[in-house]
């Protein structure tokens, strides 16, 4: 089982994701738009650079890790259930997800 400074971290990294998600996509469209050949176009992709690498790192979608929503196991996570292989498999034994049933032929 994860520790639990482990799981509140992930926890607050997604709250701080979802907070600069607005602002990060606008300042990159910006980037992404600016015509870089013209000297006011060069300064407002610089510019929304500069903002962008002032907001915190941990507001950024790609530090974010998927855990298991039982135990935070962060490897072996199976994105259908949200659950770590081996609690997929006790909970799929013990007939707790429904629609899966454990194979045997």
């Amino acid at each position: 089982m994860a520790k639990e400074s482990m799981k509140a971290r992930e926890v607050k990294r997604a709250k701080l994701v979802a907070r600069y998600a607005e602002k990060r996509a606008a300042l990159k469209k910006v980037i992404a738009t600016a015509d870089v050949n013209t000297e006011e176009g060069a300064m407002a992709a610089y510019e929304a650079a500069r903002k962008l690498q002032e907001i915190p790192r941990n507001a950024n979608p790609i530090r974010l890790h998927n855990r298991c929503k039982v135990t935070g196991r962060p490897k072996g996570y199976m994105r259908q259930f949200g659950l770590s292989r081996i609690q997929f498999r006790e909970m799929a034994s013990n007939g707790l997800i429904p629609g899966v049933k454990k194979a045997s032929w």
